[in-house]
């Protein structure tokens, strides 16, 4: 599965919502197409979670953000009500990100950190690199493309719905996962970035190295 991942959140994101939506409509009516269209990506994206084998803050927030974005779902109520919800969960994700930022806790190191732990670094040590200041504004800008990904996404979903109401369903299934894989391109580059500084700034390296020598000397 590894080896096709686009191929297979092209199908369980886009394909299957979009043709449980065209074929259920019509029998079960809008609200409850669209909550059944959401059921493949829900299971998908618990499988993903246990495959992951750890929990971690990349973990936790995609459990999180699988947990809200169904409850919405499901409490919604109606079909139009459900597109609202989304645009709103959306807003308040993008809330999310940018109070991170002011936090000075930017998810995505943190992100960063759990990927760098997976690949046997340590967490500790690595914290303390990722705040290193080159380091550190970088995780802030990608966190900021994040944020401004959802919220441009609530944007147009709010227009989509007041455009075409309930038929704005699918043009933001397929809206947001090419969303979805812009910022995942986004994010590769970024830490692919980051990797390339820490590789060519030993200096770095070597002045958490001296921080963790004189903390532990003490």
């Amino acid at each position: 599965m590894k080896k096709n991942i686009v191929l297979w959140d092209l199908m369980i994101y886009v394909a299957l919502p979009l043709f449980v939506w065209k074929i259920l409509r019509d029998y079960t009516g809008d609200y409850y197409a669209m909550l059944l269209s959401s059921v493949p990506g829900i299971l998908y994206t618990i499988y993903r979670f246990i495959e992951m084998k750890k929990v971690n803050t990349f973990g936790l927030f995609i459990l999180f953000t699988l947990i809200i974005g169904t409850l919405i779902d499901v409490l919604a109520g109606s079909s139009l009500q459900l597109l609202w919800n989304n645009v709103y969960y959306a807003a308040g994700i993008s809330l999310f990100f940018l109070g991170t930022m002011v936090l000075r806790r930017p998810i995505t190191l943190y992100f960063g950190l759990d990927f760098a732990e997976l690949q046997g670094h340590d967490r500790m040590f690595s914290k303390r690199l990722f705040y290193k200041k080159p380091l550190y504004i970088l995780f802030q800008l990608i966190t900021l493309s994040f944020a401004l990904r959802s919220g441009i996404l609530a944007i147009v979903k709010a227009w989509l719905i007041m455009e075409y109401g309930v038929e704005a369903f699918d043009k933001g299934i397929i809206l947001r996962q090419a969303f979805s894989w812009i910022m995942t391109g986004v994010t590769i580059i970024g830490f692919f970035y980051i990797g390339k500084i820490i590789k060519e700034s030993p200096h770095l390296i070597k002045e958490v190295q001296d921080e963790v020598d004189k903390e532990e000397a003490i």
